[in-house]
């Protein structure tokens, strides 16, 4: 029930933490690249990890928020976005085609400004079935 209730902070705050981890990864490469000069792996296991549970978290968060939002056009927007979010997750993994770092940034902002419209402009008024313009 709080997940139902909180879902729209729940997403914001994953897209956001999202988007904090996506900033910090270039000076986590600095840092490594001074504390171990000759390590073979270029990023630590853990941290590759954390944008698959981000991901997950967000999965969720959406799939909450789309069952209580009035708009039809918001489900769209968050599903639409969350694609693209994966979809440049799972290329930074694989390298199918070279984007620039900054590309993740757009997905993750816009998830985090969606949540935050959803919640604040696009909420039914009761558990009941919502009539979606």
């Amino acid at each position: 029930m709080v997940l139902k209730q909180k879902s729209d902070t729940l997403g914001a705050l994953s897209s956001g933490l999202c988007l904090v981890h996506c900033v910090f990864t270039p000076f986590l490469f600095v840092i490594q690249s001074h504390a171990a000069c000759c390590s073979h792996e270029e990023v630590p296991f853990w941290w590759k990890s954390v944008d698959i549970l981000f991901l997950i978290i967000s999965f969720f968060a959406i799939h909450k928020s789309v069952q209580t939002t009035s708009k039809m056009w918001m489900k769209y927007a968050m599903w639409i976005t969350w694609f693209v979010l994966t979809l440049i997750i799972i290329n930074e993994h694989f390298s199918w085609m070279s984007l620039a770092e900054e590309t993740i940034y757009i997905p993750s902002l816009t998830l985090v400004f969606l949540h935050i419209y959803n919640s604040k402009y696009c909420q039914c008024s009761t558990d009941a079935y919502c009539d979606v313009n």
